[in-house]
């Protein structure tokens, strides 16, 4: 219910600023009535009466505007026990003070733990028979009809605006979980775009313009040695030479320029031990395994985009405590294995253009596909072996272009 101001720092919504100022209205509208009838019927002691409904009026202004009511339980427990002693009096001196009672339940439930709110309650409504019949010296069963009900339909309204206050903060709470969400997947998507372009310009470099390069630099250096002994066409071979060569060496320092930042200083086996140096949640431990070698660009590219999505998987799904990334060099091919103890999964059968043990896991079944395309655009082999209760086992193996391999 709208009461004194809650202690959540967030601004009150229009509702609840409604059922406050609601609740505002009846106390006093009901404190006016105690004693504009005690005054108008000419009771006998219509004085008291209105001095007790201003102290009553007093008492509930002061804890309405004191920042330590809004602010600490027992402040407010304190507040209430002034409010019930002020009523008390009131209720001593006219039969009127029993309306009181409605609004002082919907305070006692608000302010006060479930059991203590409730046992208030009952203290309230067994106060409010009590004075009723005082004044009225007759047993009927309104005079206990009226206050318990009155208790009862309060305890029920106050928990099913609990109830509904808990869900709309659950539901504020997803809103804002999913706005963050899709703002951070935003900014992934951007950076992977972005890393995916520059991988995609440095293997078209790569591939195409330094391969080429290359290519003109051998057929000059052919003709040269089979040109006749004629000075100025070797001067201008040579100079074309010189030409391709200063192109080539731009081409390549592109292809560096774009290579990921974390093999920009380094081999791919140092990128991969910071990788498992980094990693949050299990032990990761990196391994060598092999004569290490010199690999194109695409090929470190992809075998550690593969490693940094498969140990993502291990971190965000697999439960595991201990995971290992290898690197393996053979005679015509490179391999590299993510292993872990995790909870595993139960790969789905084979279907159409898939390996039959490369399946999606947990992240929505995303990960698994973009590694398995990634191995298979430099013409590899990614499988994927797991279990429920048995870790999972992630290899990719590339075959070494004749230039890397021995």
């Amino acid at each position: 219910m709208a009461l004194p101001d809650s202690p959540a720092p967030r601004p009150l919504t229009p509702v609840s600023l409604i059922l406050r100022l609601c609740l505002h209205a009846l106390l006093f509208a009901l404190l006016a009535l105690a004693a504009g009838r005690a005054v108008t019927d000419s009771a006998p002691r219509a004085g008291w009466v209105a001095a007790a409904c201003t102290v009553l009026a007093a008492v509930y202004l002061a804890g309405v505007r004191a920042p330590a009511v809004r602010r600490d339980a027992r402040a407010g427990a304190v507040w209430l026990a002034g409010l019930g002693a002020a009523w008390a009096g009131l209720l001593a001196l006219s039969p009127d003070g029993l309306w009181i009672a409605f609004p002082l339940y919907f305070l006692e439930l608000h302010l006060l733990r479930l059991r203590w709110g409730v046992a208030a309650v009952a203290v309230t409504a067994c106060a409010a028979i009590g004075g009723f019949l005082a004044h009225s010296r007759a047993v009927v069963p309104g005079a206990f009809l009226g206050p318990l009900l009155g208790g009862a339909v309060a305890v029920a309204t106050v928990l099913g605006y609990q109830a509904l206050y808990r869900e709309s903060e659950r539901r504020r709470e997803l809103i804002e979980e999913l706005i963050t969400t899709r703002a951070e997947l935003a900014a992934a998507e951007r950076g992977a775009g972005v890393l995916a372009e520059r991988e995609r310009l440095a293997r078209e470099i790569h591939d195409t313009l330094a391969q080429g390069l290359s290519s003109i630099q051998l057929l000059l250096r052919a003709a040269e040695r089979t040109l006749p002994e004629d000075a100025a066409a070797r001067e201008h071979i040579s100079a074309a030479r010189g030409a391709a060569q200063d192109n080539l060496a731009e081409a390549r320092r592109f292809v560096r320029a774009l290579t990921p930042p974390d093999l920009e200083h380094g081999s791919l086996a140092g990128a991969l031990e910071r990788l498992c140096t980094a990693a949050p949640g299990p032990r990761v431990r990196f391994s060598l395994s092999g004569t290490p070698r010199v690999l194109p660009t695409p090929y470190e590219v992809a075998l550690l985009r593969i490693a940094q999505s498969a140990l993502a998987n291990v971190v965000r799904h697999a439960g595991a405590g201990r995971a290992e990334i290898t690197l393996t060099f053979m005679d015509a091919s490179v391999t590299l294995d993510v292993v872990d103890d995790g909870d595993g999964f139960d790969p789905p059968p084979a279907t159409a253009g898939r390996h039959p043990r490369s399946a999606p896991s947990g992240d929505g079944g995303f990960g698994l596909p973009a590694m398995r395309a990634r191995a298979e655009s430099l013409g590899g082999l990614f499988t994927v072996e797991s279990a429920p209760g048995q870790g999972t086992a992630v290899a990719v193996t590339l075959p070494l272009p004749l230039e890397a391999a021995p």
